[in-house]
């Protein structure tokens, strides 16, 4: 196995790790408020996210940025509760092109948090090397496909709910929104730092 595959499979299986439910947790929060038709948006969306945490991602695993990571494990969950009350808040009418800007810009600000998030985990991987651009490279590739795959599956559970089913968009944001928020603040008590 190369050095790429190795660190791509260690980021996709790092997105898809169940013991990790947190980040998909946060893809499916940045998602509720999009259906099969909106795909473009979403990557997107998902990608300006991966560009956040890929740049706190290298500047923490190069010593250059440093965070508490009780601070970080504890904002993550704060970041996701964030992203879902937005959904449940949001009126139908506000579902411009402006909103969906807003929701990049989101994106990338709590990527920016959640690679620091990663940071600790890779730089016990690389260990002392330095030269760490093809790793990282690698290992983002790898989380944004296991993005795309949760996004993929959770799209086909809208499509099938909303699309097929014929529960009211507003009912299904509300419900997926309501039900991560209510995992992200259990997970807020549970990384509680002071």
């Amino acid at each position: 196995m190369t050095q790429f595959q190795l660190y791509f499979e260690l980021g996709l299986e790092h997105i898809l790790d169940i013991n990790g439910y947190d980040h998909i947790l946060f893809v499916i929060a940045l998602c509720a408020i999009y259906l099969l038709h909106d795909w473009k948006r979403i990557l997107v969306l998902v990608t300006a996210f991966t560009i956040g945490h890929s740049i706190t991602l290298a500047l923490s695993t190069l010593n250059i940025v440093n965070f508490n990571s009780a601070v970080i494990e504890f904002l993550i969950p704060v970041t996701i509760f964030l992203t879902a009350m937005s959904n449940i808040l949001k009126k139908e009418r506000m579902f411009s092109t402006k909103l969906i800007q807003t929701n990049y810009i989101l994106a990338l600000f709590f990527g920016l948090i959640h690679g620091l998030g990663f940071s600790n985990y890779l730089k016990s991987l690389l260990g002392q090397n330095k030269n760490i651009v093809s790793q990282l490279f690698a290992f983002n590739i790898g989380l944004e496909v296991g993005q795309i795959i949760v996004v993929a599956i959770f799209l086909l559970i809208s499509f099938i709910f909303v699309d097929l089913i014929g529960v009211q968009r507003r009912d299904w944001r509300i419900v997926i929104s309501s039900a991560v928020a209510g995992i992200a603040l259990m997970l807020m008590f549970e990384t509680k730092f002071w």
